[in-house]
């Protein structure tokens, strides 16, 4: 025996042959709660009830990681291993144990369970993680205080549960809830109660606030900001004439022009804005809300605090010159091909499959009745799928990205999927599936600051913020560095 076998034995027989008052009866039922899985089980039940959707997501891989750690352990690793399970000297129980045949020690699987759950839990919750943490390392020691295993047994069970967990994003990356942003603020107006501040209110925007609130959206932006002034667009109401009226009035005050609706209302305020100069305040009150989310205005708290304290931050804007027609600026992307039809399938299976699942699921569903697109990009020809630019840097990688943790890199992230490949949609998706799309030959992906599209195919192939737009034969994409200045909070940077 080793000096590491012998350490191990001694540390043992000490842990094993102590008796805590009080505590030795609880670390046996926690010990044999824990018996085939039965205590995470139930630990992911509950947080899936009362957690929401971080609940969901936080169960789901932590019953995913328990699984792949207790089919290495059992399966793969113990057999191999072949180690005798400990003797100890006035326990019957364990001695019996120990003659029973296929009985093996090394490691300990009750140890990998609980580091699979834990760490999984804490990828996607931190405050989950924190709750379940102290369980699983009273599991992982109680191993061996009831004599069942050595700490090696335990230590190696660990790392192979935490690696299981950790292996599990290859395929579901964790979602990050507030990511990171790293903006330096920038001058607005401080209106106070909303004064000077013209809102644009497209109710028919979606159901984005109606679905969370009693009250509607103009009820709760008169309650939060008493002198702002409302123009709210009704049956019938043209949204480009309504905007350039609430722009003007704002521009005339001196003020700030505020939109609350979904991202296609706040593209078209954010160029109104743009043009005049303005701060611009972002209400959500779609159904997506990605520019709102991804700037830091989660709420409409969020945002009326902003304006009365005029805290605010700069950000890009993505425009298209055709150089025939007028330019046609996005905040989120530009996109060729069915890009809003995918994104339309993955938001709606994302809550119950998790993103990579999802997204391969989307691509299947749309790539089977689409056609490819044939244009030149920077000159080049090419055979696409489709083509994604999005206005600032999108994590994760992949067709389906989630968010941007900067809105002012002065770059384009631009995402190809080549259809010029044998077999292209079936790598294409089995690539999303398995986590490999950036080592795959039918995905590209890059930032950059322009590109030039010739020979663009279909009006209904282009669209930017999701609206479909009529095409035109050659586009030039490129950045306006911050040209925008947004309302938002000075604590949104999470």
């Amino acid at each position: 025996m080793g000096a590491l076998g012998e350490w191990d034995q001694r540390l043992f027989t000490r842990v094993a042959g102590a008796r805590v008052p009080g505590a030795d009866p609880a670390l046996r039922r926690l010990s044999h709660a824990a018996n085939h899985g039965r205590l995470w089980l139930g630990t992911a039940a509950g947080i899936g009830l009362v957690g929401g959707p971080t609940g969901r997501r936080a169960a789901l891989r932590g019953l995913g990681s328990l699984a792949l750690a207790s089919f290495t352990v059992n399966t793969l690793v113990k057999w191999s291993a072949r180690r005798p399970r400990p003797l100890l000297e006035g326990v019957p129980s364990i001695r019996r144990l120990a003659r029973q045949p296929h009985t093996t020690s090394f490691p300990s699987g009750h140890s990998a369970s609980a580091a699979a759950f834990a760490t999984a839990v804490a990828l996607e919750s931190t405050r989950y993680g924190a709750l379940v943490a102290p369980v699983a390392a009273a599991v992982a020691f109680s191993r061996v205080y009831v004599g069942v295993h050595y700490p090696g047994d335990v230590l190696a069970g660990v790392a192979i549960g935490a690696s299981a967990a950790a292996l599990t994003c290859r395929w579901w990356p964790p979602r990050t809830v507030v990511p990171e942003r790293e903006r330096p603020g920038a001058r607005a107006p401080a209106l106070p109660s909303g004064k000077g501040l013209v809102v644009f209110v497209n109710d028919r925007a979606g159901a984005g606030v109606s679905a969370a609130s009693a009250l509607s959206p103009a009820a709760r932006l008169r309650a939060l900001l008493p002198e702002a002034e409302l123009i709210e667009r009704g049956p019938g109401d043209d949204l480009t004439e309504l905007l350039a009226t609430a722009a003007d009035r704002a521009a005339r005050t001196g003020g700030a022009l505020g939109v609350c609706g979904g991202d296609g209302s706040v593209n078209a305020a954010a160029l109104a804005a743009a043009e005049r100069g303005l701060a611009l305040a972002v209400f959500p009150g779609g159904a997506l809300n990605r520019f709102a989310r991804d700037v830091g205005a989660r709420n409409f708290e969020d945002t009326s605090a902003a304006v009365a304290a005029g805290q605010a931050v700069t950000v890009d804007l993505g425009v298209a010159r055709s150089g025939t027609g007028p330019d046609m600026p996005f905040l989120n992307a530009f996109s060729i091909g069915p890009y809003p039809e995918l994104m339309r399938f993955h938001e709606r299976l994302e809550p119950r499959w998790g993103s990579r699942t999802a997204a391969a699921a989307a691509l299947l569903r749309v790539l089977s009745t689409a056609r490819p697109i044939e244009l030149d990009v920077n000159g080049r020809p090419r055979r696409l799928w489709l083509l994604l630019a999005g206005n600032g840097g999108y994590v994760p990688e992949g067709l389906a990205p989630d968010f941007r943790p900067r809105l002012d890199d002065g770059l384009l992230d631009l995402r190809l999927a080549d259809a010029d490949h044998r077999l292209a949609r079936t790598r294409l998706v089995a690539a999303t599936l398995l986590g490999t799309l950036r080592h795959s030959r039918v995905y590209g992906d890059e930032r950059v600051p322009w590109v030039e599209l010739d020979g663009i195919p279909g009006a209904d192939t282009l669209a930017y913020d999701g609206e479909v737009h009529p095409g035109a034969a050659g586009l030039r994409l490129e950045k306006e560095r911050r040209a925008l200045v947004v309302y938002r909070p000075a604590g949104a940077d999470g």
